[in-house]
């Protein structure tokens, strides 16, 4: 693969690793999971060709772990909210049931 498809195939993945931050730090994780597969499918073709042993890709690797991790923090904080959300609704749930039976 020339060196141009290379460069553009890595700032695909670049942008949607950039986009998916942007939707897990804003709570859309429908639109999440529709880039993450589209993400997927472009590592394959990406692993697929030379692009991981070429220079271009060892410029940019820090740079995509760096993308990778910050995803993952944003993912792990949002299910961390919702996981005190929910805890939230079962603890109110509990009062409801307890105040029920007193009645």
């Amino acid at each position: 693969m020339c060196v141009e498809g290379q460069i553009h195939l890595l700032d695909e993945l670049q942008n949607l690793l950039e986009k998916q931050i942007t939707l897990a730090q804003q709570g859309d994780i429908d639109e999440v999971e529709v880039l993450i597969e589209r993400t997927g499918s472009l590592i394959e073709k990406i692993s697929g060709t030379g692009i991981p042993e070429s220079d271009e890709f060892e410029n940019r690797k820090e740079r995509l772990q760096k993308l990778y991790s910050s995803l993952n923090l944003a993912l792990a904080v949002r299910n961390a909210d919702v996981a005190e959300k929910l805890e939230q609704i079962q603890k109110g749930r509990k009062i409801i049931r307890t105040y029920r039976r007193n009645i």
